[in-house]
This record gives structure tokens, sequence and C-alpha cells, in this order.
């Protein structure tokens, strides 16, 4: 089994989560990416993020949340995502860059909207209260 191993920002507001949707995509995602080669999970994610939102996640803030692996949209059964998403405060204006077409506040009755794995997350992040 093929895994892509992925880094995600889970930032919330208002019990609202924070999702991006690229150019040409229908489903919104949370928002992160790959690591560079010898990048860790806090450079990776810190570069990443003020790619596709133009915000500087704060260093000291970051703080591991959890791991959740699904079928990767529009790929073939049995490739996978796994995200490996963090909490952290920002600093600047959340605007959308690079590949992302949109940026949304969701609650999690429009999770329908989302990428599985990332409909997964809303799923804990409901039982744990922190999404409505």
């Amino acid at each position: 089994m093929q895994e892509i191993d992925k880094l995600a920002w889970l930032y919330l507001k208002d019990k609202q989560l924070l999702v991006a949707r690229s150019k040409g995509k229908d489903n919104y995602y949370i928002p992160g990416g790959k690591r560079e080669p010898g990048e860790s999970d806090e450079v990776a994610l810190i570069r990443e993020i003020k790619e596709e939102l133009s915000v500087d996640l704060l260093p000291t803030t970051i703080k591991y949340m959890g791991t959740f692996t699904a079928q990767a949209d529009g790929k073939p059964i049995g490739i996978l995502v796994k995200l490996t998403c963090y909490a952290a405060e920002f600093a600047d204006t959340l605007k959308a860059a690079a590949e992302i077409e949109e940026i949304r506040w969701l609650h999690y009755e429009d999770k329908s909207h989302c990428s599985l794995v990332t409909q997964i997350i809303m799923d804990w992040l409901k039982a744990e209260k922190m999404l409505e």
C-alpha cells in the first residue's frame, strides 16, 4: 500500500475549521503539504502555510494534534494520504496564494464538501468539542 505523507495545519476560530480549495478542485482540505528533503515537520509546515496562505506560523506555538490516514482523493484505491496535524498561531492576514483558489471557515455540517481525510479529522474535532 502506498502512502502520501503530508503535514497539515489545524486552525479553528469560533468552532469553525479553516480549509482551502486548490484551483480546479472541488473538495476542501486542511492547509499544508509535503516535506522537502531534510526538513523538520515544523520547518516544512511553516514553509507550506506561507506559500499557500501568505501567513507566518509562530514557531513557539506549534503543537502536535494527531495523525490521520484515509484514501487519497483522486488517487487509485489503496493509495492513502497520512496527515500529521499541528495547531499554531500566526502573524499577518490570511489570503489564498500559490495553487489555492479559496479559503473558507467550515462548520461540522459542511464536511461533505471536504476530502475524506479532512472529514475524518472533522469527526475527531467534533468529538473533542473543538468544532461545531
